[in-house]
């Protein structure tokens, strides 16, 4: 992202699974996963106690949660197990430019596929939303600010980038 720019809020966003069908019933909240890294602790003669050392590219299970306002009758491609869904939440950055003071927006796209592990159809009260929700085991991530891809994690086809470089490069033409 632009040097001269402080990031600020989202402004706004949307979810999108499949072809580009928006989610309906969607609350104001994604939450996205974690990136946790698997690691190895050495330790032994010539070193002062343990380091647990990440293994580059390796990531334990990866969750999100789609929360809903109320249950809606689109959910069940969400719940299919057999296939992999591929989630995209296109947003809108809102950034100051340090150098006018002025208010601009850059694009945000984050895209994911996996599979539910969880379904919460929530709670049913008069007058009140279900608040259901999906979890999703994720085995891909691609997170791109201002058009650029910042990182992408494919856990399937041993990929992990940062800014475009692949850091398990190496280990694939060794493997």
């Amino acid at each position: 992202m632009n040097q001269n720019f402080i990031p600020e809020a989202i402004n706004n966003f949307n979810v999108y699974w499949g072809d580009a069908h928006r989610l309906i019933g969607i609350s104001g909240e994604v939450e996205l996963p974690d990136f946790e890294a698997m690691t190895e602790t050495l330790q032994g003669s010539g070193i002062a106690g343990e380091v647990d050392d990440p293994i580059t590219g390796h990531f334990k299970a990866m969750q999100m949660t789609i929360p809903f306002s109320n249950l809606f009758d689109s959910i069940d491609p969400l719940l299919n197990t057999t296939e992999a869904l591929l989630i995209t939440l296109r947003g809108s950055l809102q950034v100051t430019d340090k150098s006018t003071n002025a208010t601009d927006y850059v694009p945000v796209k984050i895209v994911m596929r996996g599979k539910c592990v969880k379904y919460t159809p929530g709670k049913v009260d008069a007058g009140k939303k279900t608040e259901a929700e999906i979890q999703l085991e994720i085995a891909y991530i691609k997170i791109a600010i201002n058009k650029v891809a910042q990182v992408e994690l494919d856990k399937l086809n041993l990929t992990y980038k940062l800014n475009g470089v692949d850091l398990l490069e190496k280990v694939k033409s060794q493997i």
